[in-house]
């Protein structure tokens, strides 16, 4: 069982607001997220968030609410909350990050199928060559995980594991794409007009 873990307690420094409740073809850029983990095989999905708004939009949905009252330590206090609150008995965890609007149910579901707890650490999507999210780690780096400082999150551990790490290639770009300035916002904007 893989427990699912989305990260949804930034603070938006970049945007100056919540990016997180932006609209995405009349969609807030958090609910994408979330209903796509939960239409996934996902055994359980943790939304770790740091405003009433977004945990209001977790609760439409079977998602575990934790909240992260200190988002200024860094994403790695939101990892850490997300692992400590999963399930005892998963076999890793996938980390989500809340502000990619085109993750969908089809790319969780073949990262969680390339992965196998015996025989890998960490399964990472490549959105045309470039790594991105969700990356999923195995059980056995929890207290790795957990000991993470700063904002680095999980990148830390990738770049220090030599092996054991498998890629899986996603040709379109945009599936990957994340928002962190306006002009992010507005690109994925138009490029959801276009698809629309």
């Amino acid at each position: 069982m893989i427990s699912g873990i989305i990260l949804a307690a930034g603070l938006s420094r970049r945007m100056g607001e919540d990016k997180l409740l932006l609209p995405v073809a009349g969609v807030p850029v958090i609910e994408r997220v979330i209903a796509a983990a939960s239409k996934s095989e996902l055994g359980e999905i943790i939304l770790v968030c740091g405003s009433d708004p977004v945990a209001n939009i977790g609760k439409k949905y079977r998602t575990k609410i934790v909240e992260n009252n200190a988002p200024e330590i860094g994403q790695s206090h939101s990892v850490s909350l997300g692992v400590k609150n999963s399930c005892r008995s998963a076999d890793g965890f996938m980390f989500l990050v809340g502000d990619q609007p085109f993750i969908n149910e089809s790319i969780i579901n073949i990262l969680i199928g390339k992965f196998s707890p015996e025989h890998c650490n960490a399964v990472v999507p490549l959105y045309n060559g470039i790594k991105g999210n969700p990356v999923i780690f195995a059980s056995k780096l929890r207290n790795k995980l957990m000991g993470l400082t700063g904002d680095s999150g999980g990148r830390v551990l990738l770049e220090e594991m030599e092996e054991g790490i498998i890629t899986v290639n996603f040709a379109d770009a945009k599936l990957g794409m994340d928002i962190d300035t306006r002009e992010d916002f507005e690109a994925i904007t138009r490029l959801e007009g276009e698809n629309g």
